[in-house]
């Protein structure tokens, strides 16, 4: 129907329910009569009236969301449009009394009378509307102070409201209510209380998307990008990127939410850093990546920064690439003078990407990298020009800040080997000569030894090579060439002086008898003395020559080992890469045995705790190698995880662990049986009885050494110390996930230690333990039926927890429900294919029985007669008969009440399951839709209870939470806060039809009534 210029109210309102009119026509009309009308509360109750019919409606209805809309755009039309900035004061102050216009006033007095009304409907469109009303509104649109006092203290109210969606409307009304500047805020306060503590997920996103940066909100903003909703997180993400500038996050908070970011477990919120955040950043520091790395702090954050580079390298193209911000010079280097962190990370992320590109970008790599040979002595300048910092110079800072730079920038730059081109064989020795150079320097750092083993070794594919090479690098580092001077005989010394001396005389005495004898002129006299002179002088000169010979020092080269910790330490991480790069199926080597004589196991008894730490990584990696080893040093390493420093007790006991994990407990017992006595001959009968008591004897002694070895483990379970405490529960969990050992009162222990407040702080082991019990219930049945066994022993010690123990303080009955979820039979991967099997849970349900009968009035009575009810009872007509039998037994024995209701209400659940079964028996043999007819209307409370069992939610977290309060917080959450229910029994077909016409029948009068409404 066309619209009037002038419309009533009614027909207004039946206009607006319809998308397709056009609403600005419909607000114009009826301003247009409403501006005509001489008494305008008329209009205003007979408005209000109407608008009720739409605010009684909680359902998102299309005609109703039109009608919420025209209404907003009537009441704001009211408002005069903004005035141009030159506008004088008297003009301001008819804006402002126009800004108060009586409709929209009366308006929101009708909305705020009716905040509190007792349908969650009524309260919803409230908030709604005052919402849409407020968001309508011009940016320098004005209401009275007291109308905006009424409006922030209702909404304070409907922030807290139990309907998730009147709290979401409330949050968005309140958004232009905020006071940034003002500490006090009750508005900022409201909006930082909800996104801490409010249970629905889209109630923290609709705050997120409101709430106003301020340096008191940013943290809880922060926070929500740890939010367990993938949602909020994105969202957090979003509004970080377009609300708060890089420069106003500290470098911790940067790199902190790239590293969350961008290795989030959920693919949206990584496209979300990828696709906002990063350009976001980017944008504000002009494109300009270095200046971003530099915001960074790469030297503490490398592994994020690389992260972030390669995100950003592909959304570039390859002219952006290869138009790059590296100063490289002619060789495609970037100067020694040049290199920073920043520059050297961008070139090893570049030249990576490129690497990973394919053949296709061997061009690309071959512009910003040069030959392996050109690089080799490259690297080889660089590292050999750090200088090692005496004692003074370690205490100053600039030194030592100087130095760790410049070990970072080495370090990227030996990554940089696994992008070169080492194909060719001329470059590819010249970077094996440059890494075993740079090994034996001496001013070459610690830090950098295991990274130039591991690319020296990438290089080698023969395992008897990469022995040999780095077993001569060992021993050129540990026992290097030295010359040494050989001591001067003081005899010989002497004696040649002696013999100088008197020459030098006999020399004296004939020059001064020639002399003579020429102021004589007796010529032939003459002669021979002069003769004389010359063959002493030669005698003079040979002494001087011997004595010259003698007092030289004559070197020689000799070998002088070397013990000190730092080159026993340089040893040791050379052997532990090397150890980690062989093939473990290999056989231990006689070099690798000669390393172990001279150099690993000596160093285990060494004073430096370091040096010993890595001597046991060394047997450990070794013994992984070598069975014989294993046993030959297995209670070696059992000795020091229990009586050294905390940091070697770790390493040792991640050693056992290993061990255990890839050779068994066998490895123990086997320790004995290999010994066994060989006589020779054939064996008499006494020898054959003797030969077996040992074998016995052995086998025993092994069982005892496994025994204390599981001893051992669970004592550290209690140590004091976290660290030690994490790495055996850990270890523990390993063992058993992989079949190495299965023991119900481990795992007890490890479920009390999971709910132990003490461990409340330690993430690492919190985390551990929560996958392990998932992974490891779900993975076959008789990881199940060892949990079973561990129920009763946990619920006995939480039970009989003394006051002051921890464990007093833990939830019983969430435990329980863990117990349930862990132990349901379709929470298997593969459930059994006999659905007439007795599951685990038929073993659970015996062994509560069997407990209440022992004692009755047994506190935990009521709570195994509560826990009957959870779980899922296979269809074994035995098991059911057994079941019955005993809660008959109960219900004669127990007194208590509560227990007695949970009892009987067990008992006709299941009788009534026995009767269907039943039916469904005798059904079989008719027709399919003969049986949809006949039974669908006889049993249809019946197959209503059938299907709610088994159907109760998880609630197997730390905080205790109820599933039915779960349920009830999320019932109008638009369903975003549902959790992921288990997957349970599936109801039979006359099951579904029944709820399906029950639900019919109860739907019609709602729907006619809703018809009516609008």
């Amino acid at each position: 129907m066309a619209v009037d210029n002038e419309l009533d109210v009614k027909e207004a309102f039946q206009c607006a329910q319809k998308s397709h009119h056009n609403r600005a026509k419909l607000v114009a009309s009826l301003k247009s009569s409403y501006n005509q009308l001489e008494d305008k509360e008329l209009f205003h109750e007979e408005f209000v009236s109407y608008l009720k019919h739409a605010m009684i409606i909680y359902k998102r209805e299309p005609a109703v969301e039109n009608v919420i809309e025209f209404v907003v755009r009537f009441a704001t039309s009211f408002q005069s449009l903004p005035k141009a900035d030159n506008e004088d004061e008297e003009e301001e102050e008819e804006k402002e009394e126009e800004d108060d216009h009586p409709f929209l006033s009366f308006l929101f007095n009708f909305l705020l009378e009716s905040h509190n009304a007792c349908s969650h409907a009524v309260r919803f469109r409230v908030c709604q509307l005052i919402n849409r009303l407020l968001g309508s509104m011009a940016e320098d649109a004005q209401i009275d102070d007291e109308l905006f006092d009424r409006i922030h203290q209702a909404m304070l109210v409907r922030v807290t409201d139990k309907f998730p969606n009147v709290r979401i409307q409330a949050a968005l009304a309140m958004t232009r209510l905020q006071q940034p500047n003002d500490p006090d805020c009750p508005t900022i306060n409201a909006f930082m209380l909800i996104l801490e503590n409010d249970t629905n997920a889209e109630v923290r996103r609709a705050v997120l998307s409101c709430v106003a940066m301020s340096p008191r909100t940013l943290p809880k903003v922060l926070k929500r990008t740890r939010d367990v909703k993938e949602n909020v997180r994105k969202l957090a993400y979003q509004v970080l990127a377009d609300k708060v500038h890089v420069k106003a996050l500290s470098i911790a908070q940067r790199v902190s939410l790239l590293e969350q970011g961008l290795n989030d477990i959920s693919e949206g919120v990584r496209e979300m850093v990828c696709s906002r955040l990063l350009p976001a950043w980017l944008l504000r520091l002009d494109g300009n990546i270095m200046e971003l790395l530099h915001r960074l702090d790469v030297e503490n954050c490398a592994q994020t920064a690389l992260d972030m580079l390669n995100t950003i390298f592909k959304g570039m193209d390859t002219d952006e690439l290869l138009q790059n911000q590296l100063p490289l010079d002619s060789r495609k280097l970037i100067p020694v003078q040049s290199l920073t962190c920043e520059n050297v990370i961008y070139w090893r992320a570049q030249c990576k990407f490129f690497k990973e590109k394919g053949d296709d970008s061997d061009e690309m790599l071959e512009q910003v990298l040069p030959d392996a040979a050109t690089f080799a002595d490259y690297l080889y300048e660089y590292v050999g020009a750090v200088q090692l910092l005496s004692e003074e110079q370690k205490a100053d800072l600039t030194q030592m800040e100087l130095v760790m730079t410049k070990d970072f920038i080495s370090q990227h730059l030996i990554h940089l080997i696994g992008c070169l081109d080492t194909n060719e064989e001329g470059g590819r020795k010249r970077v094996l000569a440059v890494l075993q150079e740079m090994l034996t320097l001496p001013q070459t750092p610690s830090s950098l030894v295991f990274l130039l083993t591991e690319k020296l070794l990438t290089l080698m594919p023969n395992d008897q090579r990469r022995i040999q090479t780095v077993a001569e690098i060992i021993s050129d580092v540990r026992a290097p060439i030295s010359e040494a001077s050989q001591p001067v005989d003081e005899n010989v010394s002497r004696r040649q002086q002696v013999q100088l001396a008197e020459v030098k005389v006999r020399i004296l005495e004939a020059k001064q008898a020639l002399e003579e004898c020429i102021a004589a002129q007796d010529f032939g006299r003459a002669a021979e003395l002069k003769d004389s002179i010359t063959e002493q002088e030669n005698q003079r000169n040979k002494i001087l020559q011997e004595i010259a010979a003698s007092n030289q020092q004559a070197d020689i080269e000799i070998r002088v080992e070397k013990n000190d910790p730092e080159t026993l330490l340089r040893c040791l991480a050379m052997c532990v890469e090397l150890l980690k790069q062989l093939n473990i199926k290999n056989k231990i080597s006689p070099t690798i045995s000669a390393l172990m004589t001279s150099l690993i196991l000596p160093s285990i008894a060494n004073a430096h705790p370091t040096v010993r730490s890595m001597a046991v990584v060394c047997l450990g990696t070794c013994a992984l190698h070598s069975k014989e080893v294993a046993n030959t040093h297995m209670v070696l390493l059992l000795q020091i995880a229990q009586l050294d420093e905390v940091k070697i007790r770790i390493s040792a006991l991640r050693a056992v662990i290993d061990l255990l994990l890839l050779f068994g407990f066998q490895l123990v017992s086997e320790t004995g049986s290999d010994q066994k006595p060989q006589l020779p001959g054939s064996p008499d009968q006494e020898e054959e009885e003797e030969a077996e008591t040992q074998m016995a004897q052995a086998e025993m002694r092994g069982e005892d050494t496994a025994q204390s070895i599981l001893v051992m483990l669970s004592e550290l379970l209690d140590s004091e110390v976290s660290e030690l405490r994490t790495e055996t529960a850990e270890g523990l969990a390993k063992l058993m996930y992989m079949g190495r050992m299965s023991s119900a009162k481990i795992l007890s222990r490890l479920i009390l230690l999971w709910y132990n407040p003490i461990t409340e702080d330690d993430i690492r082991l919190r985390h551990c333990l929560g996958v392990f019990f998932q992974l490891y219930a779900r993975d076959k049945r008789a990881h199940q039926e060892v949990i079973e066994e561990s129920f009763l022993p946990t619920v006995h010690t939480l039970m009989n927890a003394p006051p002051t123990s921890p464990l007093a303080e833990v939830d019983v009955n969430n435990v329980v429900e863990l117990f349930v979820e862990l132990t349901r039979p379709s929470a298997l991967m593969k459930p059994s294919a006999i659905t007439e099997e007795a599951s685990v849970h038929d073993y659970l349900a015996v062994r509560m029985c069997g407990e209440m009968l022992k004692d009755p009035t047994a506190p935990e009575v009521r709570l195994y007669a509560k826990t009957l009810s959870y779980l899922e009872l296979s269809r074994n007509e035995t098991v059911k008969k057994d079941m019955l039998s005993l809660l008959q037994q109960l219900v004669q024995v127990v007194k208590d009440r509560v227990t007695l209701r949970a009892l009987e209400k067990m008992i006709s659940q299941l009788a009534d399951s026995k009767e269907q079964t039943e039916l469904l028996s005798e059904s079989t043999l008719q027709p399919l839709n003969a049986n949809a007819d006949d039974t669908v209307a006889d049993e249809p409370a019946k197959s209503a209870k059938r299907c709610r069992r088994g159907q109760r939610k998880p609630s197997a977290a730390k905080g205790g939470r109820k599933a039915s309060k779960r349920a009830e917080s999320s019932e109008e959450s638009d369903g975003e806060n549902v959790p992921d229910s288990p997957p349970v029994v599936r109801p039979s077909r006359k099951a579904k039809i029944a709820a399906l016409e029950k639900t019919k029948l109860d739907l019609n009068p709602l729907l006619n009534q809703e018809a009516n409404l609008s």
